[in-house]
């Protein structure tokens, strides 16, 4: 099926974890009827483009939406948006938008560090458009310290990676119950306003702002729920989406999934067991390559996956510096999300512990701006908490990791306690879409996803493909985290058709990633079989020490899992 082209120029400013481990208590949200009702009016914000800075390519503005579309004429907030031009004078297609994921992505930082990232094709017809969503960066944002230096004290407290032991678990705890107090007392109300919803309805808002009468769009990760709740809140306004890295829209509510509902929120939509399945091809890719290919190596793939089961044995006794186990863990998986140049670097910080050598902090991946906007962890939190159940009693979380372990081994333990955040938060969603999500929209969608994704596993695209009423799903053999961020030429070339004309792939399609790990040493025979089913546990012959290895200690990065999603 072809699209029409977006409407260039004309802009518009018109109106079996034991139940008796978990406590849970129910999420109050709006029923269905209330959810359909009709909105007020809400004319679209004027945006005033100026250059972000001095000789900027990237443009800037503040738009002005309303803290609830139910009362539209009360409070305001801000959101930061920012614009790249379409490149090829005179070949303009429309506005293409984009959110970077999170939840809690600032738009305005990380698009313009992942421009280069785009089709070719893509930036030259196209307007690129993202934003700060609310809560979120340089918008009106979540902000639950004083100063950055309270918030900086506050995250000291916080284990690195995942708590392991009482002490530290009540370290944990006790942290994340301040925080909840700490937000409570600076703006509830902002806390019952900034869930997926409410971001969908801002971005309808956008979309009208730049003059489009249907929405072209690319969200990677929790975008790619974002767009799906777009999709059916709004299905005749839809002309193009691009959702890479997707998520399961019934799991992120706990609806359907068939785990159970004590089960946390990341662990419902499997991203520990993605995590598990790519943690097991890194080491897999490592050992089939030579030292000078990947520093870890120790020849063979089961004699490195030991030498990693050894490591992590090793750091739980005897910690290299601020080095831990679990602060080890956690900049593993994070450095799992872009294989190039992310997992050589990873491989050759194994190396330097498996030497008793502490190695340099990871590097950032991306330019950093001279200044950088607020991102405390309570702005992922808030998005996270108020849409997403989770058990509410903080002594859940263990037991949720020591399941966690036993079905994806140390990734299951760190993306555990990701959500425990929300056992003790004070806010929750006024408006949350939970579906349905399969209302037909005018045009169809294209899901993009690696096979080996370690946040959102290929089955979550899957599942996606199934949910949403009219889709294709475009399968990578690739690694990482989302495949914009881990190319593939052929995954490009599709997409930009896509976006441009409305072709879609022909269905069963499977590209390649351009630039596989380590260069060379690619095992033969399994490398392109698919990672594990979410829904199966793993047996963790093949994973490093579970539930049995108790770290200690912690470096002063804290956070885990909650501050990867934003990443």
């Amino acid at each position: 099926m072809r699209i029409p082209r977006a409407t260039a120029g004309r802009r518009r400013r018109t109106a079996p974890l034991a139940a008796a481990v978990l406590c849970l208590t129910a999420v109050t949200r709006p029923d269905l009827a209330a959810a359909a009702a009709p909105l007020p009016p809400v004319a679209a914000p004027r945006l005033d483009w100026r250059p972000c800075a001095s000789g900027s390519r990237f443009d800037c503005a503040t738009a002005k939406v309303p803290l609830d579309y139910r009362a539209p004429a009360g409070r305001s907030l801000r959101l930061a948006v920012v614009r790249r031009k379409a490149t090829g004078p005179g070949r303009r297609v429309g506005t293409l938008f984009m959110n970077p994921g999170g939840p809690g992505g600032p738009g305005t930082l990380q698009m313009p560090q992942w421009y280069e990232f785009f089709p070719k094709e893509v930036r030259e017809r196209f307007d690129i458009v993202s934003w700060d969503p609310r809560g979120v960066g340089e918008s009106t944002a979540v902000r639950c310290f004083d100063s950055d230096l309270a918030a900086a004290t506050w995250q000291a407290r916080v284990p690195a990676g995942f708590p392991v032991g009482a002490r530290e678990r009540a370290a944990w705890t006790a942290a994340y119950q301040d925080l909840g107090r700490r937000c409570q007392k600076r703006d509830p109300e902002l806390l019952r306003h900034v869930s997926t919803t409410d971001t969908a309805r801002d971005l309808d808002l956008l979309r009208r702002a730049v003059g489009e009468t249907r929405l072209t769009y690319w969200g990677t990760s929790y975008g790619s729920f974002l767009g799906a709740t777009y999709a059916n809140l709004f299905p005749d306004r839809v002309r193009a989406m691009v959702l890479d890295g997707n998520f399961d829209p019934r799991a992120w509510f706990g609806e359907g999934t068939g785990t159970g509902t004590g089960l946390a929120t990341f662990q419902r939509l499997g991203a520990d067991l993605g995590a598990a399945a790519t943690l097991d091809r890194f080491l897999t890719l490592c050992g089939s390559a030579t030292p000078t290919n990947c520093a870890f190596s120790a020849g063979s793939p089961a004699a490195t996956r030991d030498r990693f089961a050894q490591l992590s044995t090793r750091l739980a006794e005897h910690p290299v510096g601020a080095w831990t186990y679990a602060a080890a863990i956690d900049d593993l998986l994070t450095n799992l999300y872009v294989v190039h140049p992310a997992w050589s670097r990873a491989a050759a910080r194994l190396e330097d512990l498996w030497q008793g050598r502490a190695p340099e902090p990871s590097p950032p991946l991306f330019p950093q701006p001279a200044k950088m906007p607020y991102l405390g962890v309570e702005q992922a939190a808030a998005v996270l908490c108020s849409d997403s159940p989770n058990p509410r009693d903080p002594a859940a979380y263990q037991a949720l990791a020591e399941l966690g372990a036993r079905r994806a081994g140390a990734a299951g333990q760190s993306w555990a306690w990701a959500s425990e955040a929300c056992a003790q938060w004070p806010g929750r969603a006024a408006d949350s879409y939970t579906g349905p999500w399969n209302r037909p929209t005018a045009h169809p969608l294209l899901l993009v996803n690696n096979v080996y994704d370690p946040a959102t596993p290929y089955r979550a695209a899957q599942t996606m493909a199934t949910q949403l009423a009219d889709t294709r799903l475009l399968t990578v053999q690739g690694y990482g985290h989302t495949v914009l961020l881990n190319p593939s030429t052929c995954a490009k070339n599709y997409e930009s058709r896509y976006l441009l004309d409305g072709v879609l792939p022909p269905a069963g399609t499977t590209c390649r990633t351009d630039r596989p790990p380590f260069a060379t040493g690619t095992p033969k025979g399994d490398t392109d079989t698919p990672p594990p089913s979410p829904d199966t546990p793993r047996d963790g012959t093949d994973t490093p020490p579970l539930s049995a290895v108790k770290p200690r200690g912690g470096m002063d990065t804290g956070g885990g899992a909650l501050a990867r999603v934003a990443d």
